[in-house]
């Protein structure tokens, strides 16, 4: 296809590279990311990123996503909107649905993605995203679908990670996707994460590393990561092949 070929020859270019990454560095000194809402909730996301996600769920047809971190909700609004929009767009009278999980959802961030209009797409689970009977709880859940995609946002530490990759990844169908955000870490300066436990060499990028050398079922698609160019998630974008 001609827009994949584009995407890998601006891929492949040094100077549009090196001019990304600057761009990338400059703008979280600016916490661009903070900048944006989805259907009024704070998503704190690059737009690139939530474009790549749309690409995704009316390419896989989920019926139930995961994510882990939730913050102010509004990723789980993008979710439930786009599988609203799927379900509008198929006539589906049994609606796809969301669960989010946050070792700390505040009262405030809850009420307001309970109060929002999608929140009958959404569930809620509070606890540590690697705890047994939290991954139990959402075991039970994904039981009830046919085809999941995982979005794994939470603590970035490299030991965190992997173990949220080996409790979710397995949930994945074939052909769907493992999200990893904030793969990014491992590219930036140590400055940006001086109070925060990860960075270089500690990173979700080192744990997708790790889990991806023990299971070749997964695979990174760099098409899709080829055309964002921009985006918090560089070899984070995980496809289940096998």
């Amino acid at each position: 296809m001609e827009c994949e070929h584009n995407a890998a020859v601006a891929a492949a270019d040094p100077l549009l590279n090196q001019q990304t990454r600057d761009w990338f560095l400059q703008s979280c000194r600016h916490r661009y990311s903070y900048n944006f809402t989805w259907l009024g909730r704070p998503i704190i996301q690059y737009p690139q990123d939530m474009v790549a996600l749309q690409e995704l769920v009316w390419n896989v047809r989920p019926d139930l996503i995961v994510e882990t971190g939730i913050a102010h909700g509004g990723s789980l609004i993008l979710s439930a909107s786009l599988l609203a929009l799927l379900d509008l767009c198929e006539g589906r009278t049994d609606p796809r649905r969301v669960v989010g999980v946050d070792i700390d959802i505040r009262e405030h961030n809850r009420q307001a993605i309970e109060s929002h209009p999608l929140s009958s797409r959404i569930t809620l689970i509070e606890g540590s995203s690697v705890a047994p009977q939290i991954v139990e709880q959402v075991q039970t859940l994904a039981a009830q679908a046919s085809c999941v995609l995982v979005i794994l946002d939470s603590n970035h530490t490299d030991e965190h990670v992997y173990q949220e990759l080996h409790a979710y990844a397995p949930l994945v169908a074939i052909d769907s996707y493992c999200v990893v955000m904030d793969t990014v870490v491992e590219l930036m300066p140590d400055e940006f994460f001086a109070d925060r436990p990860w960075g270089r060499g500690n990173s979700p990028q080192t744990a997708v590393h790790r889990y991806l050398a023990e299971h070749p079922e997964f695979v990174i698609d760099k098409a899709l990561e080829n055309k964002l160019l921009i985006s918090v998630a560089p070899e984070g974008y995980l496809k289940r092949i096998g």
